[in-house]
């Protein structure tokens, strides 16, 4: 299932904010940025499906494990658990790709979700999923 995006050259560049002594956004810059998160996202998504197949073919392969020793009946369960950990971080990727996707539509990206200051041209520019600028980030982490 891949989200709807703002199609090239359809987002209103002159609202978007920057932090002091940054240059304006140019619709080049956010293009750039848009086109690689519709590239991660397919590249997630696909993730995602690949990820869910391995797991259903993991508990498939458990059955009810009788006849297993311990050690198998150990690793089968660290298998599983080790793959819906990661299914469960791929699926938040997506959730902040999607989200970064819709923020350039409605034309909030750039605005931290905390403090509603500029995040920065180079910090989305490095990490265009980010919704926080660095200091709430950091408040963030800090509990």
């Amino acid at each position: 299932m891949v989200t709807k995006v703002v199609p090239t050259g359809e987002v209103d560049v002159s609202g978007l904010p920057v932090r002091p002594g940054e240059s304006p956004w140019t619709l080049a810059e956010v293009d750039a940025i848009r086109e690689e998160l519709v590239e991660e996202l397919r590249r997630i998504e696909q993730e995602v499906a690949t990820l869910r197949t391995a797991i259903d073919q993991v508990m498939r392969d458990s059955g009810d494990g009788a006849g297993d020793d311990t050690a198998d009946t150990g690793s089968k369960a660290f298998e599983r658990e080790q793959s819906m950990t990661l299914l469960a971080n791929t699926r938040e990727t997506l959730f902040q790709t999607r989200a970064a996707l819709t923020r350039i539509g409605s034309g909030t990206f750039g605005v931290c979700e905390s403090c509603g200051e500029a995040i920065g041209k180079a910090r989305l520019q490095a990490f265009p999923r980010a919704a926080l600028c660095v200091s709430c980030k950091q408040r963030q982490e800090r509990r």
